[in-house]
């Protein structure tokens, strides 16, 4: 049932990796997935009679203590068969919105190897900054902490992304200026520091007109296609600016003109002529972006180009060892003591990540309200709870601080035995910031140990 062939040529580990499944026995896998024998055997059952499979998995896997172990767990299985580089197979990890992706692959992100930095010190003639930044969490802690005095967002709702939510606002306010720039009003315009901007800009959807015409952008998606975006609609106001006109201006004012704090050390380039004309800001990005070149014409063509993909176009991987490798993790899942839950945070139907457009749910037959935590029946019967009563959830973490989010309905519903779900971002509340991702600080929305207390 393994691609011998594959393994041999392409991969290194497996021995370990395999000496650790046997040393894990029935009952503790059972008991860690909630899953029967029969089932698991059953879904292993259909993939050796696959001859592809694919793998797909979006914040319902990362958003756990020991969720990457588990992504590299579902690595391991994919490699037992040869299941990369081949049609129809390989990892197909869902990175929501379209530009996620995108983001990361144009530099947003605070650990960039050195060939980018490279590539960008090369291109305009300056040495970049090194140091590693943080991510999210480790942000909020920064501002919380007096470390962070200035935050600027770009787009996106952050007090209502994030976790921890009285933390998070308490460390926003803590800033000396907090900066955002924006396309519709959201609940981060509330939280401020001692002096607070809203930036209104265009949306991708509005008509992007500058000096050298109207403009386009691109997209990245999760399948790593990228292709070109034009605003068709009339924006609100002749006043607005394009994210990128914006950044432009405050580039320009920082580091081009006279008196410049940054001097020689400030990037080479005409920052208005990058706001003018995005062709100038996609062919830097052709010289520094590896996959991006001769970026203007192949975005031309219908359905834009697909970046390359090492594993995927030639089973070629850009690991230490240049082979992929088999990791042997310990399995390690969440312990819940007696008349405890585990909740997940999830989205209705009618929210767009922190959007929300109504209060109906068509996916799980909920309307006219959000505040509600779905519950297999029979917990709700041994917590002495009737489908339809008000409870409040109460998050129970080993720092012995309880977090609260009251007022939600009880509905039975066909979750799992001592699994409930609620939506998010009303249950942020219950998550600390502190509770994070091994390796990857992601925090743990999808594992949180509840109680549930019935309303007075």
């Amino acid at each position: 049932m393994f691609d011998s062939a594959f393994i041999a040529e392409h991969t290194l580990g497996l021995e370990d990796y395999l000496a650790g499944l046997r040393g894990t026995g029935w009952d503790e896998i059972t008991t860690a997935s909630g899953l029967s024998k029969a089932e698991i055997t059953r879904v292993g059952d259909r993939m050796i009679a696959s001859p592809g499979t694919i793998v797909c998995w979006a914040m319902g896997l990362t958003q756990h203590k020991h969720s990457v172990a588990t992504l590299r767990d579902v690595v391991n299985v994919l490699l037992l068969q040869g299941n990369v580089g081949k049609p129809n197979a390989g990892v197909c990890p869902v990175r929501g919105h379209s530009n996620v992706q995108g983001d990361r692959t144009m530099g947003i992100f605070e650990r960039m190897p050195e060939a980018f930095h490279d590539a960008l010190d090369q291109r305009f003639r300056f040495a970049s900054p090194r140091k590693h930044g943080v991510d999210t969490v480790a942000a909020i802690r920064a501002m919380r902490d007096g470390k962070a005095r200035v935050f600027m967002g770009m787009g996106g709702n952050f007090v209502r992304a994030t976790p921890d939510t009285d933390v998070t606002e308490q460390a926003l306010r803590t800033t000396r200026l907090t900066v955002q720039v924006s396309t519709k009003l959201n609940r981060s315009h509330l939280v401020t520091g001692a002096r607070a901007l809203i930036l209104p800009a265009l949306g991708r959807t509005d008509r992007d007109t500058q000096a050298g015409g109207n403009q386009r952008v691109t997209v990245e998606d999760s399948m790593s296609a990228v292709h070109a975006s034009t605003g068709r609609l009339q924006p609100a106001s002749d006043q607005m600016r394009s994210e990128i006109e914006i950044v432009c201006q405050l580039a320009d004012r920082l580091f081009a003109r006279s008196g410049s704090p940054y001097g020689v050390n400030a990037p080479q380039l005409d920052w208005t002529a990058a706001q003018a004309d995005y062709r100038v800001i996609r062919e830097h990005i052709s010289a520094v972006v590896p996959g991006f070149g001769d970026f203007e014409t192949r975005l031309d063509r219908p359905g834009g180009f697909v970046l390359p993909n090492g594993p995927r176009d030639s089973r070629t991987f850009t690991t230490a060892t240049g082979k992929a490798n088999f990791t042997a993790n310990p399995l390690e899942y969440p312990h819940v003591p007696e008349g405890r839950l585990i909740l997940q945070t999830l989205r209705s139907h009618d929210q767009y990540n922190t959007t929300i457009y109504g209060k109906d749910d068509r996916y799980r037959g909920i309307s006219g309200g959000r505040r509600v935590v779905f519950v297999n029946p029979q917990d709700l019967t041994e917590a002495g709870i009737d489908d339809g009563d008000m409870v409040h959830l109460v998050s129970e973490w080993a720092d012995g601080v309880e977090r609260r989010a009251e007022d939600f309905r009880a509905v039975a519903y066909s979750t799992p035995k001592g699994c409930a779900a609620a939506y998010y971002p009303e249950t942020n509340v219950l998550v600390p910031l502190d509770s994070t991702a091994d390796v990857s600080g992601t925090p743990t929305s999808k594992s949180v140990v509840v109680r549930l207390e019935k309303a007075a």
